[in-house]
């Protein structure tokens, strides 16, 4: 499918009479809508919207608009995947200087056989916009100076998976690449610069004004090894090991780091637990303290706006709900705010929690709860700090009366909020329109995905109504002042619905004399919309029909101010809400006019006096029935911060603390307000010793980092002792001159009893860390007998390189038994009941690392043993080399089966001989003949040897070889112990 003149996609619709649109003039401008490309806020959109062509492949969009002044100018970009090739085959560029008009193909400009894939704009500085290539065909970039009227290409060594554009600087731009590399640009993508090699996908962020020391500054991750990553900072253009900084002392879990707003989060795990950091305004890192036994299995933050922290947190007994938590201002101590809420899996498996905050109205969230396996709707308008049911409509949609009473039966919500811009989700609400949400939902004992219909609220969710019976997506006009409501069906259709009284009545409309297969809905950015664009198809087989909609010829004029009208947010008659009773300015519903760009939402408010509700429960502190706050049965109310020193005070809890961006003023502020108290002298208690990785294990030679913390006692006045349990140890004069740990460096291995001690006038404190340290495992050789007599003990030995390792686990399996034998010492002893050869294998466990060896043993009646010697000159042709040892002892062995009957008088009078090569003739001799030894420990020899076990068995004489012959390299030697031997099978 080739792409075509732009006019032909254009059926543009104005209103005719008898409120039908009829065709407008062609060229009529198409609006589209903004979305951010990188996480943040700019006029502009890219997204990829599929128009299905079940023969020809899908035609992509992408859409562009930006605000230059006057000017109005829209970007397309099209593309065309082939579903033969599983790839996009062709793309094209499109622009508008005219709203709309007219369109010019610039495929000439930035090269007619380049296939575009992605298209940003600078969000401080529309003018500037950037292109990338389809990464299967090449990687470059192409950047406009001028709104897209020009091009020009840069070829770039690396490939683009994610831009991050700098929220000031407009040249400033991060780029992620394929391999895990960062780069940076401070000529917006004329020239990148390495930052940072082995980066966490997703995990850099740029730094915050105002709270970091330097606007270059970058926040990032750092892969160390599968289980290990690296918190550190790096300047933008000059990132060196020499300038990073490390914020975080010590490892961190890999995709842990979270830098947003003024609050820094990572995880690091110990034992299988995780334990959760949090830094605030970039001060030290702080363990961030949940209720005692919330034992969390997963934590997700949600929003730190206000300056506090919303947590959900997965805990233990949980599977697929989340409990809510929320922080005060430094995010460190945390209190249960709603339990069970509802979470599922996201398309891209990211974790979605149905919380939703609504827009316009500070303080006010939704949520589904999860309770005997029913899921209700919830609503809060203080942070949390009270829930409570949604009250049904009084009436359905044909004015019957609904019974419905609390709490047996109430209004419940669906909040997945779309991902999708040109689409609406299951919830709706804007900032400029205040106290109005639309959404999908069901009225019943609990939420449903059956007999969904839609409901609006225009007084931020005290009533509400119900408005359709089926899903529509509904968007805002006129800052709110109009409605536009298209039904979510997979049929075509030809009508919307309007309306100008906040849902209380709707209009219908046609928008197309032929059925449309609705794909989307496109408004003008921001929400003073009053024109609209559907796109869709009319059949499959179609091409996209982009159909827009221009509402202004129904307001005939702009509004006055006696088209407006006070509105007192409440929550069920109770005007005091977050400590303030707040009054909106908003339109009349009988009002038909434009509010218009230049409208702004106004708001006045008046403090209240502060009441008990304005308190949610303070850390440690449980709500029972009657609403009071009472100490958890872990929780002792007269522990203090570690920071206390004697003779300075500290904020003494008095079970309440103040909900966030609440301003109340008098009242009961006194006795609700924690009080500031002197620090009493205490002796040290709750002392905890720790390494910075969260490891009981350390690799010998390696600075290991402990870390020191101390939770009740005069911090300043509190000396601390490490005893490193190797004959080491050190004395701090107080707690603060170790927040950033203790290093020591072990050089023996073993296991060591690391000791801190606290000590004041008052007593002290002691804590023991168990700290294993160990080294790699390089060699195992198992020393075992090539032959044994039946039903006689054996030894078998382990032996390793480097000898000491650490802690070592020894795991036996002896022939066919499907159970082994675990040992914690290298040597056992066993016997084997029947003849003939027996496999035995030695597992060796050692930190990380599991190697193994395997001998064979022959078992019989009995046998003799004799030791064979070498002439002299076998030595010298020696290379000491594995393979020559198995050469000779084959050569040796075919000599002397030739000679089995008369073996031992041919050995006794040298009659056995080999060739070693031309020339060279080396003799066997017998040494001496002794009791069949299980291992050679003859030292009798100082060249060559070899040990020759015989056995009488029923078919007659078997020879058993085990060489050893002299070896040139002592690391050998060490490896397989003084005397190692092998084994030759017989032939």
């Amino acid at each position: 499918m080739h792409s075509t003149e732009m006019s032909s996609w254009v059926n543009c619709l104005a209103q005719g009479q008898n409120d039908r649109f009829v065709p407008c003039q062609l060229g009529d401008s198409i609006q589209q809508p903004f979305r951010d490309v990188t996480g943040q806020i700019v006029d502009a959109l890219w997204l990829i919207t599929p128009i299905t062509d079940h023969f020809l492949g899908f035609r992509l969009l992408v859409l562009i608009r930006i605000f230059p002044h006057v000017l109005q100018v829209i970007l397309m970009l099209t593309k065309l995947f082939d579903f033969n090739l599983n790839s996009v085959t062709e793309s094209s560029l499109w622009r508008s200087t005219d709203y709309g008009t007219t369109y010019q193909k610039l495929n000439e400009k930035v090269g007619a056989k380049t296939i575009l894939s992605y298209l940003y704009v600078s969000p401080n500085n529309k003018r500037k916009i950037m292109l990338l290539t389809d990464l299967e065909v090449e990687s470059s970039l192409l950047i406009s100076s001028d709104e897209g009227a020009t091009y020009q290409k840069y070829r770039l060594s690396f490939y683009i998976l994610s831009l991050l554009f700098h929220p000031e600087q407009e040249d400033w731009i991060l780029a992620y690449s394929h391999d895990q590399k960062l780069y940076s640009s401070v000529e917006f993508g004329r020239r990148w610069q390495l930052v940072h090699e082995r980066v966490a996908p997703n995990r850099f962020y740029w730094s915050k004004t105002g709270l970091d020391k330097e606007p270059g500054l970058i926040h990032l991750e750092t892969i160390i090894s599968e289980g290990q990553a690296l918190y550190v900072t790096c300047k933008l253009q000059n990132c060196t090991e020499a300038n990073k900084g490390k914020p975080f002392p010590g490892y961190i879990d890999p995709n842990s780091l979270v830098v947003q707003d003024e609050y820094v989060f990572v995880q690091v795990s110990t034992g299988g637990r995780p334990i959760y950091y949090v830094s605030a305004k970039r001060e030290v890192f702080t363990p961030m303290k949940l209720p005692k036994y919330t034992l969390p299995k997963d934590l997700h933050v949600i929003s730190t706006d206000e300056n506090r922290v919303v947590a959900a947190v997965q805990e233990w007994n949980q599977n697929d709900t989340y409990n809510l938590y929320v922080s005060e201002t430094g995010g460190v101590f945390y209190t249960l705010a709603l339990e069970n809420v509802v979470s599922s899996m996201g398309h891209e498996g990211n974790v979605m929690i149905d919380l939703y905050e609504v827009a316009g109205i500070k303080g006010m969230f939704l949520a589904n709860k999860k309770m005997d396996n029913v899921v209700k709707t919830y609503i809060t308008y203080n942070r949390g700090r009270d829930w409570r049911l949604l009250q049904a409509p009084a009436a359905d949609l044909r004015g019957n009366s609904i019974r419905c009473e609390l709490p047996y039966c109430s209004l419940h919500l669906h909040l997945h909020v779309s991902a999708n811009p040109y689409t609406s989700g299951n919830i709706e609400s804007k900032d400029s329109a205040p106290g109005i949400i639309v959404a999908s939902g069901s009225i019943g004992a609990e939420l449903t995905t059956s007999n969904v219909s839609m409901f609006i609220t225009s007084d931020a969710g005290n009533t509400w109504r119900q408005i359709f019976d089926e899903e529509y997506s509904v968007l805002y006009l006129d800052q709110g002042g109009a409605l536009v409501a298209i039904r979510h069906t997979p049929l075509p259709i030809r009508h919307l619905w309007m309306s100008f009284d906040e849902g209380r009545q709707w209009n219908k409309y046609s928008f197309t004399m032929s059925p449309l297969f609705v794909d989307g809905l496109l408004g003008e950015p921001g929400e003073e919309t009053l024109i609209m664009t559907i796109f869709g198809h009319v059949s499959h087989r179609s091409e996209w029909q982009l159909v827009k909609i221009d509402f202004r010829s129904i307001f005939n004029r702009r509004c006055t101010e006696g088209d407006y009208q006070t509105w007192h947010l409440h929550n069920r008659g109770e005007p005091c809400i977050m400590g303030v009773k707040r009054i909106y300015r908003k339109l009349k519903p009988i009002a038909r006019c434009v509010m218009g760009k230049t409208y702004s939402v106004t708001m006045t408010s008046e403090p209240c006096d502060c009441t008990e509700a304005d308190f949610e429960c303070d850390y440690g502190y449980d709500r029972r029935s009657d609403g009071k706050c009472t100490p958890a049965f872990w929780f002792l109310p007269s522990s203090m911060s570690r920071s206390c020193t004697t003779g300075t005070t500290f904020i003494n809890s008095t079970g309440y603390r103040k909900v966030v961006s609440n301003n109340c003023t008098a009242g009961v502020i006194a006795e609700y307000t924690a009080r500031r108290q002197h620090c009493p002298t205490q002796a040290p208690k709750g002392l905890h010793l720790v390494t910075s990785e969260g490891k009981l294990t350390a690799t010998l030679g390696t600075n290991v980092t402990f870390l020191v913390f101390l939770e009740e006692g005069d911090g300043a006045r509190t000396s601390i002792m490490v005893d490193f349990g190797d004959g080491h140890a050190l004395t701090y004069s107080n707690v603060s001159s170790i927040e950033n740990g203790v290093k020591h460096v072990y050089k023996a291995v073993g296991i060591y009893r690391v000791t801190a001690t606290a000590e004041n006038s008052l007593g002290s404190e002691s804590v023991v860390l168990y700290l294993h340290v160990t080294c790699q495992l390089e060699y195992i050789h198992l020393s075992a007998p090539f032959v044994a007599v039946k039903s006689k003990e054996v030894n078998l030995t382990a032996v390793l390189w480097p000898s000491q390792v650490g802690t070592v686990t020894y795991i036996w399996w002896f022939g066919n038994n499907t159970e082994p034998i675990i040992t914690l010492e290298g040597s056992v002893a066993c016997t084997f009941s029947r003849e003939g050869v027996n496999t035995v294998t030695v597992q060796v466990s050692a930190g990380n690392a599991i190697l193994q060896d395997r001998k064979t043993i022959a078992v019989h009646e009995y046998f003799r043993s004799h030791l064979l010697a070498f002439s002299s000159n076998l030595d010298d042709h020696n290379p000491d080399v594995a393979e020559w040892r198995l050469d000779i002892s084959r050569v040796i062995k075919n000599s002397m089966v030739k000679l089995s009957e008369i073996l031992l008088s041919a050995l006794n009078q040298n009659l056995v001989q080999f060739t070693l090569r031309p020339g060279v003739q080396v003799t066997v001799y017998a040494a001496h003949l002794s009791a069949a030894p299980l291992v050679d420990t003859s030292e009798n020899h100082s060249g060559s040897a070899m040990l020759m076990l015989l056995s009488v068995v029923v078919l007659g004489l078997a020879i058993f070889v085990v060489y050893k012959f002299k070896r040139y390299s002592a690391h050998d030697i060490l490896l397989h112990t003084p005397r190692p031997k092998f084994t030759i099978p017989d032939i």
